[in-house]
């Protein structure tokens, strides 16, 4: 009984701190950045003095220091300094740590018996995760709407909605990482990445908020080797767009704004090894062939990058791939032996990578390469053929060739089982 006390006390508190999101709305972004390191020092220094025994719990309580607590202000902190200028977008996050995470622990602790496990986490509730929706996503509308001054559409409530059934999964999903840091952590290093690549103007802001969902699933389901993958894709293909830039800005070829990337790149590139990270954390068995799939599926996109991006810079000589004649560089199902090369070697890279982090055995490297490559061909086909017919776009394009790299992994892996 004292422990199911100690968790609602702490939960309480967990809430009642969100309620410093309203205050956003009168800061500037440097003052809220104060008061989030004050309150991270607070975390870090006081509470262990003064709410060690009431707020803390298990082995946090033995060494005096609760890394969820401090997390829980380092989060808050990372996201204005994210969004400066968006104190909305911090205020939105917020409500859903706060009041989303809050209410899921609460409902799950008065109603989880009988609503029953969920199916892919037995120690988590439906009742907890109907609270985190429930509660989550009309605050982070309230808290949008109040700090920016915001009418609330339909369509930005749907939108709301589906980011607070995702943000509901990965706070559900059960990572081995104490409950209270898991979601910080996730966000928090999603969002530092995220920031980063924002500020090298290498992603606009669409990309950062789906980049952020998509890579906070594959840290939750892979942890940290399989966000190191990801990582590596994302700065080797971004420095392979500025490779060149203003060579490829002159003949048409270059990718649009200045090579920010959106939305759109980042489902197109990283939806498939999401599916694919999901699967490995859910497979009883046979993860073995979902991790080397997920990590087949990064390969060729960034093998798919590298020889597009390479080609159009460097290439002296680019055939169609259906008629191996010479065609004009960035011609849709072109490519080039410095292209192909580039392609070669970026799958390689992240096939050595994946293998030194443990996600993939020595044998997996040759595969990885091997299934990329049987992507990015795939990939410059669709382009000759229904690219140029109008029948499919470059998203479509990326997202297909690296499920069928990813596939092409556990087809070879099979067949060479």
């Amino acid at each position: 009984m004292s422990g199911l006390r100690g968790d609602l006390s702490r939960k309480l508190l967990h809430i009642a701190m969100g309620g410093f999101a309203f205050l956003l709305r009168y800061l500037t972004w440097w003052q809220a950045a104060l008061l989030a390191i004050v309150a991270l020092l607070n975390n870090l220094l006081v509470m262990p003095r003064v709410g060690r025994k009431r707020f803390f719990r298990g082995e946090a309580k033995e060494r005096g220091l609760d890394v969820g607590i401090v997390l829980y202000a380092a989060s808050v902190l990372v996201l204005i300094l994210v969004f400066p200028h968006r104190l909305d977008l911090v205020a939105a996050a917020w409500a859903f740590l706060a009041f989303g995470d809050g209410l899921a622990t609460i409902a799950g602790l008065a109603f989880g018996r009988a609503s029953g496990p969920l199916p892919w986490n037995a120690q988590k509730t439906w009742a907890g995760f109907t609270g985190f929706v429930v509660a989550g996503v009309p605050m982070a509308l309230a808290l949008f709407a109040w700090t920016g001054g915001w009418a609330i559409t339909p369509a930005i409530a749907l939108k709301f909605l589906a980011v607070g059934l995702v943000l509901a999964v990965l706070e559900s999903l059960d990572t081995g990482i104490n409950d209270n840091a898991r979601l910080p952590w996730a966000l928090g290093l999603n969002l530092a990445a995220a920031g980063l690549a924002y500020a090298l103007k290498t992603v606009d802001l669409s990309g950062v908020a789906h980049g952020v969902l998509l890579g906070s699933t594959i840290w939750l389901c892979l942890g940290g080797p399989g966000f190191a993958i990801l990582l590596a894709f994302f700065v080797l293909g971004s420095a392979a767009t500025k490779v060149g830039y203003r060579t490829k800005a002159k003949e048409g070829t270059a990718q649009e704004k200045g090579g920010r990337r959106g939305a759109a790149h980042a489902w197109a590139n990283t939806g498939a090894p999401a599916l694919f990270a999901a699967l490995a954390f859910g497979a009883a068995q046979g993860n073995g062939l979902f991790r080397l799939a997920f990590v087949a599926a990064l390969a060729t996109a960034v093998s798919d990058t590298l020889g597009s991006e390479i080609g159009q810079a460097f290439g002296r000589r680019t055939f169609l791939i259906t008629t191996f004649r010479p065609v004009p560089r960035g011609t849709d199902g072109a490519v080039s032996l410095e292209g192909t090369l580039a392609g070669i070697a970026g799958s390689l890279l992240l096939g050595l990578l994946g293998w030194g982090l443990g996600l993939i055995d020595g044998a997996g490297v040759a595969i990885v390469v091997a299934a990329a490559f049987v992507g990015t061909t795939l990939e410059s086909y669709l382009g000759a053929v229904l690219e140029q017919a109008s029948l499919i776009n470059n998203e479509a394009q990326n997202f297909l060739n690296t499920l069928a790299g990813g596939l092409a992994a556990i087809l070879i892996a099979w067949l060479a089982g």
